[in-house]
């Protein structure tokens, strides 16, 4: 057995017994199945609404929610083996995919535009946030989860593994250039205690499968959710009607 497929099996049991088969959709993060479809309805993700996903992966919750709610799904990521696994996975004509590098974002507009934990990696998110919006249709929503809080310092930093992926942003400035590329908060919410609770189990399964730069990181995650030192928040905003850049204000 090739090592690498040996080391995909492992994080697969590892990530199923830390959220029980009823909350695992190959989800690589702390979201749960249950978070993921309640910010697609709150992002009005349904049959036939085009969902574009950034950063997919391997797309398990891309995937999840094409085959629960219907809607036609690109998804995009920089790593073709990622792109690969998930083209062998989906089903149906309704999931597409695109290895591509984020920013730019694919030609065209998408109704929902779905950004997964991974808002954390962007060092520019003024640049992405102003891609999103021209992606979006009048009355096109945002859809995504942020880790809060002030940059990390230099000790954190040396504690935290691939700690140039992790870019913490403050709310107040997150809402700031929301606003900036026209887009309007909708609907947030704090899933800290959640996310929290799974980076704990998480580091638990790791650790029994020995993977321990993933503990190392998922037990600091657990830390700073707990104390506050992060908060993890889910959004939806909105381009209106009235601000959208491609069509004239309403009378």
């Amino acid at each position: 057995m090739p090592a690498m497929y040996r080391f995909g099996e492992a994080m697969r049991r590892a990530q199923e017994a830390a959220f029980g088969p009823a909350e695992y959709v190959e989800q690589q993060s702390f979201v749960s199945a249950s978070e993921i479809r309640a910010l697609a309805g709150q992002a009005g993700i349904g049959e036939g609404v085009s969902v574009l996903d950034l950063c997919c992966g391997i797309a398990g919750p891309g995937r999840f929610l094409t085959r629960e709610l219907g809607c036609n799904y690109l998804g995009v990521d920089a790593s073709a083996s990622a792109v690969d696994l998930a083209r062998e996975r989906a089903r149906g004509p309704r999931c597409r995919f695109l290895v591509a590098e984020i920013p730019p974002l694919p030609p065209g507009t998408f109704d929902v535009i779905l950004l997964l934990e991974t808002m954390l990696a962007f060092r520019d998110k003024e640049a992405l946030l102003a891609e999103v919006g021209r992606a979006l249709p009048a009355g096109g929503r945002f859809a995504f989860t942020v880790e809060e809080g002030a940059p990390l310092t230099e000790t954190e930093r040396t504690q935290m593994p691939a700690a140039e992926t992790v870019r913490l942003i403050p709310l107040d400035e997150l809402h700031e250039l929301l606003a900036r590329a026209g887009l309007v908060v909708q609907w947030q919410e704090e899933w800290s205690e959640s996310h929290r609770a799974a980076a704990e189990s998480l580091a638990a399964e790791y650790a029994a499968e020995g993977f321990d730069e993933l503990v190392t990181s998922h037990q600091l995650w657990s830390e700073w959710l707990a104390t506050g030192r992060v908060r993890k928040f889910a959004l939806v905003a909105e381009l209106p009607v009235s601000r959208s850049p491609s069509r004239p204000e309403a009378a």
